[in-house]
């Protein structure tokens, strides 16, 4: 929708002279879209200042017209000087109440839009928050999710680095290989990774894109057993706007499991190399993958809009296959790390069923530093 389309339709909204269904429609155009919404905040402020400016110049109109009357009744003299007073007193209690309301208003005017200059004005990392977590909120000894589960659980935290962040991973090659975002990683001396049985492995950066935010670790730990396959694909096409996604990740010491829809094609800015999402993100979905109803990867989670509740963003999946190329190139020692194909085809398959099969793909990320 062009910029002038919006503040008509916006103008029209103040003044009530939408239809039923235009401001149903209007109204959720707002709420999908923060730099809408936006735009309509500051152009209902503008109306409210023109608005005051009118009813301002009308009164100083008014005054300047009774001037005129008083000069020509004979009440006040040319210079200014009162003639009867007794008049003009009176004159002044009619109006004095006018001109305090007036005055009311510029200086609530003046202070409402400061507030909203200084409250929606971006101001870089205010406007986006990455979605790690630090690490003095993450436990080392996670209990065991599934209690059966007959192993001896080894804390591998290194007792001489200061814990950072944390967030999610997930498995892109059977073999261990791991995408999350660049920032999650950042500055990391040593970095683990554990899966939901609790399990810690070493793991290092093979690949980093901090342009992207994007990174992807080999998990190096001979505890670690390589799968046969994973459970999903990687999505290369785009995703259709409105289309249901599902998240996996570890704002929590467990994994958490939301879910949402694609609210834009591009993230924040216009940029193409991510997509908005509105679901649930929390400190730790970091690098979480987002996955399509069919239970394929179509994304993962970075970055929050702070001021714009559930607006969330995602690098698309597609940039995964572009870092394994470009490590491939980089490393020969990589060249054989496949993309993945999938095993288990679960589309149709209800949502509990598909989270079984996904979930021991998915791991927290743990960053220490010296």
């Amino acid at each position: 929708m062009e910029e002038n389309l919006i503040l008509d339709a916006a103008e029209r909204y103040f003044k009530g002279e939408l239809t039923s269904e235009e401001k149903v429609y209007f109204e959720k155009l707002r709420e999908d879209t923060p730099e809408i919404d936006l735009m309509v905040v500051e152009h209902g402020t503008f109306l409210q200042q023109i608005d005051a400016y009118g009813q301002n110049r009308d009164f100083k109109h008014q005054l300047h017209q009774v001037h005129k009357d008083l000069l020509q009744q004979g009440e006040i003299s040319e210079d200014g000087e009162i003639v009867r007073p007794g008049k003009v007193v009176i004159l002044w209690h009619k109006y004095k109440k006018v001109t305090a309301i007036a005055a009311s208003i510029a200086g609530l005017t003046a202070l409402f839009i400061s507030a909203l200059v200084s409250y929606f004005t971006p101001n870089g990392k205010n406007e986006i928050v990455m979605l790690n977590r630090k690490m003095d909120q993450v436990m080392h000894n996670v209990k065991l999710q599934d209690n059966k589960l007959n192993v001896v659980l080894e804390n591998k935290a290194p007792a001489n680095e200061k814990a950072t962040n944390a967030g999610t991973s997930f498995l892109i090659s059977a073999k261990g290989y791991l995408a999350t975002n660049a920032h999650v990683v950042a500055g990391a001396s040593t970095i683990l990774v554990q899966n939901t049985k609790g399990q810690e492995f070493k793991a290092v950066v093979a690949f980093i894109d901090n342009a992207k935010d994007l990174a992807i670790l080999k998990i190096d730990d001979e505890d670690f057993k390589p799968l046969t396959t994973l459970p999903y694909n990687i999505r290369k096409t785009s995703t259709d706007l409105g289309e249901q996604v599902f998240t996996l990740g570890f704002p929590r010491d467990e994994i958490v499991y939301n879910e949402g829809y694609m609210s834009a094609k591009t993230g924040y800015k216009n940029d193409s190399s991510t997509c908005q999402l509105t679901v649930s993100a929390n400190p730790g979905n970091s690098g979480g993958p987002v996955f399509d109803k069919n239970g394929e990867v179509i994304g993962i989670l970075s970055t929050a809009q702070s001021k714009a509740e559930g607006v969330v963003f995602a690098i698309k999946s597609k940039n995964v296959y572009q870092a394994i190329d470009d490590l491939k190139k980089e490393d020969s020692v990589y060249a054989k790390i496949k993309n993945n194909s999938g095993g288990v085809n679960m589309k149709g398959m209800d949502r509990v069923q598909q989270i079984k099969q996904i979930q021991d793909c998915v791991f927290m990320v743990k960053s220490f530093a010296r």
